[in-house]
């Protein structure tokens, strides 16, 4: 009798063991990806994170960041502790032309990138060793129309010109400065194909001219459509992807492409990252999905890395989409290699001024 209690017990804990090794089923599936919240986030919930729970059952947990440079300051943390709790988080052309930094805190992706190489619909670019394009967007001048009921600014000079247009102004802070740097040169009267290399100490000194009318310093996109909704400024920076947020409120809302700076967001791995198979499927159906990134850009007014989305996009989202005309002859796009090979020098210099 004793005997066959031992080998109940034996056969007991050996089942045990092996459904602890077991492989996890979809539904223990997760990756987590860092978000910026507010409608940015509301329309990647929507239309790709929902979705791609639906087909695959791995679930997305979205994480709040203020901005991308919090966004890389925590993965570079938990690399460093060996510590790594996201899957994907969020670089910008800087970081995506930068591979000697970026590789330190993300996986190499050329592997995973070659099954899209023949793809025709995907602008070139949008699958490349350090990360995958999600979208191309601007920051431009936004303006309250009630505020302004003729007209608002919309040059960058005219943002400066508090006497012409008086009011509060917005600007970004995030610490990477280099698009405030950018604008503050637009303002004093440089062409933009001279903007590069920058003479900084002529930046600072502009944006010395508009900081007693600054109303509120933003980080997270988020911020800027709160301090518009609560009268906190009345014209500013904004990316496009809040301004159509706010349009689509019915806020009085008003702005220019004129000097707008041409960027794009994008994903990349996390090295170490605990779920990385997960990650490189949820990046796969969103490049796989035309329609997916239709939809997110019907919601935010950006460019999507597809040719084919601009199908699932009303006629409305692509005329507020910038045209390639406003795109070369007024839009900036900033040198990512001058601005990568300068950035530890621009990040202290902003952090100096703007703690003054």
């Amino acid at each position: 009798m004793k005997s066959k209690l031992m080998i109940g017990l034996y056969g007991l804990a050996a089942f045990a063991l092996a459904s602890s090794a077991a492989p996890a089923t979809a539904q223990d599936r997760q990756v987590v990806i860092s978000g910026s919240g507010g409608s940015y986030e509301k329309a990647m919930r929507e239309y790709w994170f929902d979705p791609f729970e639906k087909a695959t059952g791995i679930k997305v947990v979205s994480v709040p960041t203020s901005d991308n440079d919090e966004g890389r300051a925590k993965v570079e943390a938990m690399i460093k502790s060996g510590n790594v709790t996201w899957d994907l988080f969020t670089e910008d052309d800087v970081g995506g032309e930068a591979p000697d930094h970026l590789m330190k805190r993300a996986d190499d992706l050329s592997d995973f990138c070659t099954q899209f190489k023949d793809h025709s619909d995907l602008v070139p670019g949008s699958c490349k060793a350090p990360s995958v394009l999600f979208i191309s967007g601007a920051t431009l001048i936004a303006y309250n129309k009630e505020h302004f009921p003729k007209a608002g600014p919309t040059t960058w000079k005219e943002l400066w010109d508090t006497k012409q247009f008086p009011g509060s102004r917005s600007m970004n802070a995030s610490a990477s400065a280099y698009v405030q740097l950018t604008v503050a040169l637009l303002a004093d009267g440089v062409p933009k194909d001279k903007l590069y290399p920058m003479d900084v100490d002529r930046a600072f000194k502009k944006l010395d001219e508009l900081r007693p009318d600054i109303g509120l310093w933003w980080t997270a996109g988020d911020q800027s459509v709160q301090g518009f909704r609560n009268g906190q400024y009345d014209a500013g920076m904004m990316y496009m992807t809040r301004v159509r947020a706010l349009k689509e409120e019915g806020q009085p809302i008003g702005w220019s492409y004129n000097g707008a700076i041409l960027l794009s967001d994008r994903f990349a791995v996390v090295k170490g990252a605990p779920h990385k198979a997960e990650a490189l499927e949820l990046l796969k159906f969103y490049l796989d999905s035309p329609e997916v990134q239709g939809k997110i850009c019907e919601a935010l007014s950006c460019v999507p890395p597809s040719k084919d989305a601009l199908k699932y996009m009303s006629e409305e989202a692509r005329a507020n989409m910038p045209s390639p005309e406003q795109i070369s002859s007024g839009m900036v796009i900033p040198d990512p290699k001058w601005v990568s090979a300068n950035q530890k020098m621009l990040i202290d210099r902003w952090n100096t001024w703007i703690q003054k």
